[in-house]
C-alpha cells in the first residue's frame, strides 16, 4: 500500500487541520475538559456536533446530497486520524451518522431520507440502536421484543439493554420480532421508533467509571406507523446486518487512538519514578513499551491491509473481526498496564502531578469493548472459521 497522499487528500486534511485550528471549543484539552453532568454535558456535545455540521466536517463520507462532504474512503480515515490527533470532542450523535443515517441513504424510502437524515447529521435528533436484549446479545437473532399489527399501527413489547445514548436519543432504530412461526433469523422487521412517547421507558445504567453511557428501555404498547419500517416487513435481519456493516469509521477511530494513546503511554512513563529512576528506563517497563509498540503498529498496518481490500472491492469484509480483535484486546492490556504504573496511587481519580485519571476512564471503558459489538470470544471463532476457513468444531 502506498502510504504518501494525493494532491487532493493532502488539501483535504490541510483543510481539516485549518478548521480544527479555529473551531476547537476554547481550552480544549481532551475528554477531561466535558461538563462533568448533565444536560450541560450533552449540550456541549449538541453544540459540538452542530459546528462540525455548519462547517461541513460532518458525516464527510455522506453523499453530498444527503449533506455530506462526499468524501471517499481514505479521506473519512483521514479525518478519523486527525481527530484523535487533537483528541477532539466526541460527535454525540455517533451511531445515527455513522450506522443509522447511511443505512436509510442505502435502504431508506425517500420519505424517510428526507424526513431523518438532515436532522441526524446537525445533531438536532440524536438516535440509539435498539438491538440486544438480556436474552440476545452475542446471538442478536434471539430477540423477543415483538411487534403485533393493529390497523394501521404496529404495537411494540418488549425490552432492549445496552443501548448506547438512549436516555437522550429522540428515536431509536428498532429491531423487533413480528412472526414467530419461522426459523429465528426470520419474521424480525426494523422500525424507526419515537423515543418520546408515552409506551418507552428509559433506565440509565451506572458503569463502573460513573459514567451512564448504556441503558435500558422498556416497550409497553408503544407505538410504529407503516412509514416507519425500514426494508421490508419480515426482512429484518438483512437490514440490521445492513447496519452494521457501516461500523467500520469506529474501527478506524479505535486503531488511531490506540497509536496515540501509545505515545501519551510513553511521555507518561518519563514523568514517573522508583527510587529517583524514571520508569522509562527500567528494563520490564520497556519491554512492555517495546511489546506494545509492536502490537500497535501491527493492529494499525492490519487495519490498513483491510482498508486496501476495501477499496479495490467496495465493501468491507470478514476481516474486520481481526481488526475489531486486535484493537479490542490491545487497549484493554496497554491502558491496564498505565495505570498500574501508577502504583499506590492508582485507585486515585483525581489530576495532579502523579495521576492522570483519564487512564483509568479508558482503562475502565476499554473492557466494555472486549464485549460491545461483538465478543472477544465471537470474534476469534469468525476469524478462524471465516478467515482461515477452520472447521467449527473436532469432528471424532
Amino acid at each position: 500500500m502506498d502510504f504518501s497522499l494525493t494532491s487532493a487528500e493532502r488539501e483535504f486534511q490541510h483543510a481539516l487541520r485549518d478548521w480544527l485550528e479555529q473551531n476547537l471549543p476554547a481550552g480544549w484539552k481532551g475528554s477531561r475538559s466535558l461538563p462533568k453532568t448533565d444536560p450541560e454535558r450533552t449540550q456541549f456535545l449538541r453544540d459540538w456536533q452542530r459546528r462540525l455540521y455548519d462547517g461541513g466536517w460532518a458525516g464527510v463520507a455522506w453523499p453530498k446530497e444527503y449533506g455530506g462532504r462526499g468524501a471517499t474512503l481514505l479521506e473519512e480515515v483521514i479525518y478519523q486520524e486527525e481527530m484523535v490527533r487533537v483528541k477532539a470532542p466526541p460527535v454525540i450523535n455517533i451511531i445515527g451518522i455513522g450506522m443509522i443515517g447511511p443505512t436509510l441513504i442505502q435502504i431508506g424510502t425517500e420519505a424517510q431520507k428526507r424526513r431523518y437524515v438532515h436532522k441526524i447529521l446537525s445533531g438536532e435528533e440524536i438516535w440509539c440502536q435498539g438491538y440486544s436484549e438480556p436474552g440476545a446479545g452475542s446471538d442478536l437473532a434471539a430477540i423477543q421484543t415483538h411487534a403485533v399489527k393493529q390497523g394501521d399501527k404496529w404495537i411494540i413489547n418488549g425490552q432492549k439493554v445496552w443501548t448506547s445514548y438512549a436516555h437522550i436519543a429522540d428515536r431509536c432504530f428498532l429491531l423487533a420480532r413480528t412472526d414467530r412461526s419461522g426459523a429465528k433469523h426470520d419474521g424480525m422487521t426494523a422500525f424507526l421508533i419515537d423515543m418520546h412517547q408515552p409506551g418507552v421507558e428509559t433506565r440509565p445504567i451506572h458503569q463502573m467509571s460513573d459514567h451512564y453511557d448504556f441503558n435500558e428501555i422498556f416497550f409497553t404498547d408503544a407505538v410504529a406507523y407503516e412509514e416507519d419500517i425500514v426494508g421490508e416487513v419480515g426482512e429484518g435481519w438483512k437490514v440490521a446486518v445492513t447496519l452494521l456493516m457501516h461500523e467500520r469509521v469506529g474501527v478506524a477511530r479505535q486503531v488511531f487512538s490506540l497509536q496515540r494513546d501509545f505515545n501519551d503511554l510513553v511521555g507518561f512513563s518519563k514523568t514517573l519514578t522508583r527510587q529517583g529512576v524514571r520508569l522509562v528506563e527500567n528494563p520490564v517497563v520497556k519491554k512492555r513499551l517495546v511489546d506494545y509498540y509492536a502490537r500497535s503498529r501491527g493492529a494499525l498496518l492490519t487495519y490498513y491491509r483491510h482498508l486496501t481490500q476495501t477499496m479495490k472491492t467496495g465493501h468491507p469484509g470478514v476481516e474486520g473481526s481481526m481488526d475489531k480483535l486486535l484493537c479490542s484486546e490491545l487497549g484493554k492490556d496497554m491502558l491496564g498496564y498505565a495505570v498500574s504504573l501508577q502504583g499506590a496511587h492508582s485507585p486515585l481519580w483525581h489530576e495532579d502531578a502523579y495521576v492522570n485519571s483519564s487512564w483509568q476512564d479508558g482503562y475502565l471503558e476499554s473492557l466494555g469493548l472486549t464485549i460491545a459489538g461483538g465478543t472477544t470470544e465471537i470474534q476469534k471463532n469468525v476469524v478462524a472459521e471465516r478467515v482461515l476457513g477452520l472447521p467449527k468444531d473436532i469432528k471424532h
